[in-house]
């Protein structure tokens, strides 16, 4: 193999690496962008239709928590998901929580809403980039160049303001 071609062949690994890695990013924080919408439905489908109780914590994690509760009905629900929000609680806790009365096995800790998950989130994208530049750095890309390309992709960064274009009388 010639130098030339292998050149030309590490340089088409460390591009396609270099993809990889703002492929692998972007695809976390599209997911972290998505728990958050996908909480902030569940919170209007609660609040559309809400009903209030208390309950019992089975068993407390940072990610899930068993609760069981029952429902004016008399029914006793055990939601298969656990409750949202479910940070700092106990086993054996009683908390007042939030369900949709039409589907009670959605519950929510009372009080608690969407905006718990956006500091999660965005910490999640804070640190996929933070080690996804770095890399991208690593792999012979460096800032110089996205700046570089960022002015090639979008030529209208250096704008006149609008009163220079107005013409004059």
């Amino acid at each position: 193999m010639s130098e030339t071609s292998q050149s030309a062949s590490r340089a088409q690994r460390l591009r396609r690496a270099r993809i990889g890695v703002v492929i692998t990013a972007s695809a976390v924080s599209v997911l972290a962008i998505l728990l958050v919408l996908a909480a902030w439905r569940d919170d209007r489908m609660i609040s559309s239709d809400m009903g209030v109780t208390s309950a019992e914590v089975l068993s407390a994690g940072r990610l899930r928590s068993a609760v069981i509760f029952v429902t004016p009905d008399g029914e006793t629900h055990n939601p298969k998901v656990g409750v949202l929000y479910p940070t700092k609680l106990t086993a054996g806790e009683r908390i007042n929580v939030e369900y949709l009365r039409s589907d009670p096995d959605l519950v929510r800790v009372a009080g608690r809403d969407a905006r718990v998950a956006i500091i999660p989130a965005l910490s999640v994208i804070v640190v996929a980039w933070g080690l996804a530049l770095p890399l991208l750095w690593l792999l012979g890309s460096p800032p110089s160049q996205w700046v570089a390309a960022a002015r090639a992709r979008f030529p209208g960064g250096n704008r006149t303001r609008r009163s220079d274009t107005v013409p004059q009388r």
